[in-house]
C-alpha cells in the first residue's frame, strides 16, 4: 500500500465502531485522522484543525451531515466531503451533492473503497494546472490556478469534483464523451466505478451552470455527453 503524508482527514459518524474502523484504515494508509461523533463536534474540529477531506455520515444525533455541509459552505469553507449514507435513492444523492458534497458511499461499504474514494477526491481537490490556467467556452471561464469559475462574469461555486468535471468538458469541447471516459479521467477510481455517480454530478453541475445561462452540457442517449452551445 502506498503511504501518504501531510494530509488530514476528519471522520464523522455516530457509530463508534465505524469511526474506529474507518479511522484505523486511513491511518494505516498514512493519513492523519481526526474523529467526531456529531455535527457540532465536527464543526468545532474543522475550526480547530482544517482537514483536507471530511468523511461525513448523513445521519447524526444532533443535525444531519447535509446541515454540517451547509454550515461549512456558508462560512466559505470549501473542504471536500465524502458522504456516508444508508440511503441510496437518487434524490438523496443529489441532495448531498447539492449542499456541497463531492462524493457519496452507501453503507455497508468495503474499507478499501474508502481509501480509493479518499485518494480520488484528494487528487481532484489538488488539481493539475494546465499550460494556460484560463479555460473558456462560450461565456464560461475557469481559472485553474485560482480554482474559480465564472459564467457571464458571475462567480459559480463548485465542489472539487464539479470543478474537475467541468474542467474535463472545457478541455474537450464539442467532443462526445462516454460515462466510462469521464469516470477514468475525473474519478481515477482504482476499481470499477458506478456510472450513476457521473449522472448525479452532471445533474448538479448543470443546475449551477444553467442558473446563469442556457444549457451547454447535453446528453446523447446511450452514447454520452457533449459540451456545446445550442444553435
Amino acid at each position: 500500500m502506498t503511504l501518504v503524508t501531510g494530509q488530514r482527514i476528519l471522520v464523522v459518524d455516530d457509530e463508534p465502531s465505524i469511526v474506529d474502523a474507518v479511522a484505523t484504515t486511513l491511518r494505516y494508509a498514512g493519513y492523519e485522522v481526526d474523529e467526531a461523533t456529531d455535527g457540532q463536534a465536527a464543526l468545532a474540529m474543522v475550526q480547530k484543525r482544517s482537514p483536507d477531506l471530511i468523511v461525513l455520515d448523513v445521519m447524526l444525533p444532533d443535525f444531519d451531515g447535509f446541515e454540517v455541509s451547509r454550515r461549512l459552505r456558508a462560512e466559505d469553507i470549501r473542504v471536500p466531503i465524502l458522504f456516508l449514507t444508508a440511503r441510496d435513492a437518487v434524490e438523496d444523492r443529489i441532495a448531498g451533492l447539492t449542499v456541497g458534497g463531492d462524493d457519496y458511499l452507501t453503507k455497508p461499504f468495503a474499507l478499501a473503497e474508502i481509501i480509493a474514494r479518499a485518494r480520488a477526491i484528494l487528487r481532484r481537490s489538488k488539481g493539475l494546472a494546465a499550460d494556460d490556467p484560463l479555460l473558456r467556452f462560450a461565456d464560461i471561464e475557469m481559472d485553474d490556478s485560482s480554482h474559480e469559475v465564472r459564467r457571464g462574469g458571475e462567480p459559480i461555486l463548485l465542489t472539487a469534483t464539479e470543478f474537475s468535471l467541468l474542467r474535463f468538458f472545457l478541455l474537450n469541447p464539442r467532443v462526445v464523451v462516454s460515462k466510462t471516459q469521464i469516470l477514468d479521467d475525473v474519478w481515477h477510481y482504482d476499481f470499477g466505478g458506478n456510472a450513476g455517480v457521473v449522472e448525479t454530478h452532471i445533474s448538479c453541475l448543470r443546475k449551477k451552470l444553467e442558473s446563469h445561462g442556457a444549457p451547454v452540457i447535453h446528453t446523447l442517449r446511450l452514447v454520452g455527453y457533449v459540451l456545446k452551445e445550442d444553435r
